[in-house]
């Protein structure tokens, strides 16, 4: 009997090179081994990301490294979508800041978020108004407005943002945001003085985020308790920040578009381990401008809040994966402005 014709017209007895099985003197395929991750791979071929700056050695009081902030909760209805939110999401939200200011809220409403607050252990930091971006002049409005948006302007602001704070302390919020170093420098003298609770916490805005050491240890110095940096910072940046101060380091590791779109939720372990304690702060870039806030964009606000929930939750799926040690504050931790409703 004849044997077949090899394939491909080869010679008898020869397999084309492409179908050879391999000489078994070849070493068996290596089985697959499991990767620690990114920077091992590059590793293998002779890439190193910059050095990172040392670990920050500070904590919060309860020994956390990190918090997480949700903010522009512009009211109670929006406030309540973060903590049904969060409930699904499985994480914590340990504090809510609002922009529109508390000037706008009804006493009913300070009230309500108070209550949600002090039930859910979430510090409420609301903005102090007025401010010359709502104001009558039109500076604030011109294209060299936004650095001026959050100061206050003349003798009779400054009556208006103390009643402004007192009010919202008479309902039981203990967190406000400053954007005038003026106005910080007095609250903090009221509290001193007792007219203020000692519990009240002085958050500077992202309105005046120092982008050097020296303006973070001014701040400090003028009464801040947390202070917000520039979203776009470095981490050396960053490490030469949190070297001047001690007070805890807010940073949007998401930022709106209108203060750059910066989206880095994935590096927050790394801007946590430098600029511990941090709060791990969650705008979302192209979603709309909400203040002032109201009725007529709660609905919004509230979908836009629930996405903020969710980006926070996944940027902590990638604090876990990175394998560092770094450890969240939970509900009503010591040091949150948590309020105190009556």
């Amino acid at each position: 009997m004849t044997a077949p014709a090899p394939p491909d017209g080869a010679p008898p007895g020869v397999v084309p090179e492409a179908r050879q099985a391999a000489p078994s003197s070849e070493a068996p395929a290596r089985e697959p081994r499991g990767l620690t991750g990114g920077a091992e791979v590059l590793a293998r071929r002779g890439m190193r990301a910059e050095p990172a700056p040392a670990p920050a050695a500070l904590r919060f009081p309860d020994g956390a490294h990190f918090r997480i902030e949700i903010p522009s909760v512009e009211g109670p209805e929006v406030f309540r979508a973060v903590v049904d939110q969060a409930a699904a999401e499985g994480i914590t939200v340990n504090r809510v800041s609002q922009g529109s200011g508390a000037m706008l809220l009804s006493a009913a409403e300070l009230a309500e978020m108070a209550h949600i607050g002090a039930a859910h252990g979430i510090e409420v930091s609301l903005f102090v108004g007025p401010r010359e971006e709502w104001d009558v002049g039109s500076l604030a409005q011109s294209g060299e407005g936004p650095s001026r948006a959050g100061l206050i302007r003349g003798v009779r602001q400054l009556r208006y943002a103390i009643d402004d704070v007192l009010r919202g302390v008479e309902y039981g919020i203990r967190g406000f945001l400053v954007a005038d170093t003026g106005l910080l420098e007095l609250l903090r003298e009221m509290q001193a003085c007792g007219d203020i609770p000692a519990s009240v916490i002085w958050k500077v805005s992202a309105m005046l985020a120092p982008s050097n050491p020296l303006t973070v240890h001014q701040l400090e110095r003028l009464g801040a308790s947390t202070i917000n940096v520039p979203s776009d910072v470095t981490l050396g940046q960053l490490a030469e920040m949190r070297a001047a101060t001690s007070v805890p380091i807010d940073l949007y590791v998401e930022a709106p578009s209108g203060m750059g779109g910066v989206v880095r939720g994935q590096e927050a372990a790394d801007l946590v381990a430098v600029a511990a304690p941090m709060y791990v702060k969650f705008g979302l870039r192209n979603s709309r401008m909400l203040y002032p806030s109201g009725l007529h964009l709660v609905d919004e606000a509230a979908r836009i809040a629930r996405e903020k929930v969710h980006r926070a939750s996944v940027a902590l799926e990638w604090i876990r994966r990175s394998g560092l040690d770094l450890v969240q504050s939970g509900p009503g931790a010591d040091g949150l402005g948590v309020p105190e409703p009556s």
